[in-house]
């Protein structure tokens, strides 16, 4: 086993401990990934931003693929900025480690502070990945609202697209 791929998979370890999670078959697993293509990650921001509208709220999407690059950014009239970058984080978040981003927030707000050293961890829920039949395939993040409204609104597209 190469140094690499042996400090790869600790650090998965330590993720798994700390969030106290199975991750490691998961991780460790070499896949054949399939794509997000534009047009799917066209619906996936309009059904966040649909489920944004219904909450009153406006939000900026980012839609990644599988590596955490973006595919598409769009942001809502009325979306403040920050919500920019925020919302790229937390799609960041939920492809790096493969779960919502509000598990990383549940997990802060349970005392666990070891997550903030977690790398592109973001303990703010909105973040989710996508999987297509069990493979990541990319993640949303949605920010704008407060996290329970992202979550909602990242939750929707996300089923929309299945």
């Amino acid at each position: 086993m190469s140094a690499k791929k042996a400090f790869r998979i600790s650090r998965y370890i330590c993720c798994a401990v700390i969030l106290g999670a199975g991750v490691i078959p998961q991780l460790v697993q070499a896949e054949e990934l399939t794509t997000l293509s534009l047009s799917q990650a066209r619906f996936l921001a309009q059904a966040a931003e649909k489920r944004a509208a219904s909450n009153q709220t406006s939000v900026v999407v980012t839609v990644v693929d599988a590596s955490g690059q973006p595919l598409l950014v769009e942001r809502m009239a009325g979306a403040q900025l920050a919500s920019i970058e925020l919302s790229q984080r937390k799609a960041v978040s939920a492809v790096f480690y493969r779960r919502p981003s509000a598990a990383f927030e549940a997990a802060l707000s349970g005392g666990k502070m070891a997550v903030l050293a977690l790398p592109h961890a973001m303990p703010a829920g909105g973040g989710v990945p996508i999987f297509h039949n069990i493979q990541l395939v990319g993640g949303i993040g949605v920010s704008g609202g407060n996290n329970a409204q992202d979550s909602e609104a990242a939750n929707a597209a996300v089923g929309a697209l299945k």
